[in-house]
């Protein structure tokens, strides 16, 4: 037999073998996700399908959905233009205070989403440093849907800007100078060089952006009050339904939201394996 068949049969087998880290990332992925995805599915079908299809379409429910998603999409569209700008400018650009905006990012990860609703209260609710902010628009922000959104945006700040930013600086500036050399404007070398090459970065940066969106409870329970039907997230709603021991209510809304994100992710990841086989 020759030699390189035996290596190439040697690494075969090596490979059906499960390895002692795998186990153990095996074992760790099926305790601490697959497990808890498990439970939540079952305690919202335990007591019936139909059960589960009541909950989901009250009233109380289908607002609370509503709102979440409103405030997913459109704080995952605003981190996208501006995360993507933040980015460009930390890798791109040198400026004095650089390195304390780019620790400044990370701030979201640092405190607690409760001390982010609490300081949005601070600023624009009674008394604050911009109360009369509010009074001018002829709206309120706190304890409405302005502040929730506020909020939202801040605990989701850093994705779009860490996963870009890597991809940026191993990009580099070759392509984009090449483009500028064959007369082509700031606008055609982004959207047709630099945009095509970290469009999976900033994708896996919204999609982030939205399932962390998708599941704030903290900072919109502080600036939006959870009033039932008018500033009650679905986050909220399980909360609520918890405490009512209305655990088929919970356990059915925690499933839709983590189906959502669930799904989200293995999108991405399809389109990226069907483009790689192109």
């Amino acid at each position: 037999m020759p030699e390189s068949e035996k290596q190439a049969r040697t690494r075969g087998a090596e490979a059906g073998r499960f390895s002692l880290p795998v186990v153990l990332v095996l074992l760790y992925t099926a305790v601490l996700l697959l497990a808890p995805i498990v439970a939540i599915t079952w305690g919202a079908l335990s007591a019936g399908l139909g059960v589960a299809y009541q909950q989901l379409t009250s009233p109380d429910a289908l607002h609370a959905l509503k709102l979440t998603l409103i405030l997913g999409v459109s704080a995952s569209l605003l981190n996208a233009v501006l995360g993507l700008c933040t980015a460009w400018v930390l890798v791109r650009d040198k400026f004095r205070g650089q390195f304390f905006l780019n620790g400044l990012i990370d701030l979201p990860f640092a405190i607690s989403p409760v001390i982010a609703g609490l300081m949005l209260i601070l600023l624009f609710g009674r008394g604050g440093w911009f109360e009369a902010l509010p009074r001018g628009l002829g709206t309120p922000i706190v304890f409405a849907l302005p502040g929730m959104f506020l909020a939202t945006v801040f605990v989701s700040l850093p994705f779009v800007v860490r996963e870009v930013m890597p991809v940026l600086r191993h990009l580099g500036t070759e392509g984009e100078e090449a483009a500028y050399t064959l007369g082509a404007s700031r606008w055609q070398t982004f959207w047709h060089i630099t945009l095509p090459a970290i469009k999976w970065g900033l994708l896996y940066g919204v999609s982030l952006t939205f399932a962390r969106a998708l599941g704030e409870f903290g900072a919109v329970l502080v600036v939006g009050g959870g009033v039932s039907g008018m500033t009650e997230t679905a986050t909220l709603f399980i909360f609520r339904s918890m405490d009512d021991r209305n655990y088929a209510a919970a356990y059915s809304m925690a499933l839709v939201l983590a189906l959502i994100s669930f799904a989200l992710l293995m999108l991405i990841e399809l389109s990226k394996s069907k483009l790689k086989q192109r």
